[in-house]
């Protein structure tokens, strides 16, 4: 019984997946049909081609734009979680008046949807000459809502440690700057691994601010750059586009199977009271 039910179990999850995977594969294969095969029932192309890739480079400057995307995660992500693991832990183990209440103020911006504030924050800028640059692309999500979420983690994590670390390192002569960096900040690790995972999807995602902050192609990021693979009539070429896409998903996805383990375990973490 027991391997029967492992198999049904088995075909079952298989089964389930199928919604998930067809979309990648469908993607992946059409990106190697000629155009005239794009909507074609049949999941694989009847001649494969692969100088779809090389249009991509040849239409935007693709590597470019594939280097923003890149190094602006990579700083957002970095950013996110410094100022998420210290605000968390403020508000888990520093006690100071109106502390609650602060906290009710920084989940508000968790309600607050990015189409409300898109229009002052182009002011704003704007106003300090930073439109058509990446810097908007790494404040916002750095010190915005995006990293509320973020805080509410951390928070959550810190809490649920034993107190007891606290006091054996503190009675070791460590302040609270070193009980921070040297026991809170090693052990949440799991919880700083669902940040950077969220956060990196996040930022390499973003659409709505690339288009409205930038304004030339060598600026673009990878979620701008996937509409501008158009034809002479600006109709779209579906089969350059979905190579460009494939490009742009497939290592996302690879570094989410890699990591999806601690991903969940950090999040799990979350729904622990100390």
């Amino acid at each position: 019984m027991r391997l029967r039910v492992k198999i049904t179990l088995y075909g079952l999850l298989c089964l389930l997946c199928v919604p998930f995977v067809f979309p990648t594969w469908w993607m992946i294969t059409s990106s190697m049909k000629p155009i005239s095969e794009i909507f074609s029932t049949s999941p694989l192309p009847s001649e494969w081609t692969f100088s779809t890739y090389r249009q991509v480079f040849e239409m935007q400057p693709f590597a470019q734009q594939y280097w923003n995307s890149l190094y602006i995660a990579v700083i957002v992500t970095t950013g996110t979680m410094a100022v998420a693991a210290m605000a968390g832990y403020a508000f888990a183990r520093i006690r100071f008046p109106g502390q609650n209440v602060l906290f009710v103020v920084v989940l508000i911006g968790l309600l607050i949807p990015s189409e409300v504030t898109i229009v002052p924050l182009f002011k704003m800028f704007q106003s300090l000459g930073l439109t058509n640059t990446h810097w908007p692309l790494i404040i916002v999500p750095i010190f915005g809502a995006p990293c509320v979420l973020a805080i509410f983690i951390m928070r959550q994590f810190f809490i649920a440690l034993p107190s007891e670390l606290e006091e054996a390192a503190r009675m070791d002569g460590l302040g609270r700057a070193g009980i921070f960096y040297r026991v809170a900040l090693p052990l949440s690790r799991p919880a700083l691994g669902a940040v950077a995972i969220f956060t990196f999807l996040h930022s390499w995602n973003l659409y709505l601010e690339p288009i409205v902050y930038l304004s030339t192609p060598d600026m673009y990021t990878l979620p701008q750059a996937l509409t501008q693979f158009v034809d002479n009539y600006g109709g779209p070429m579906w089969n350059v586009q979905l190579a460009a896409a494939t490009m742009t998903a497939v290592p996302i996805l690879v570094v989410f199977v890699l990591a999806q383990r601690q991903f969940i375990e950090g999040l799990a973490h979350t729904g622990v009271k100390g």
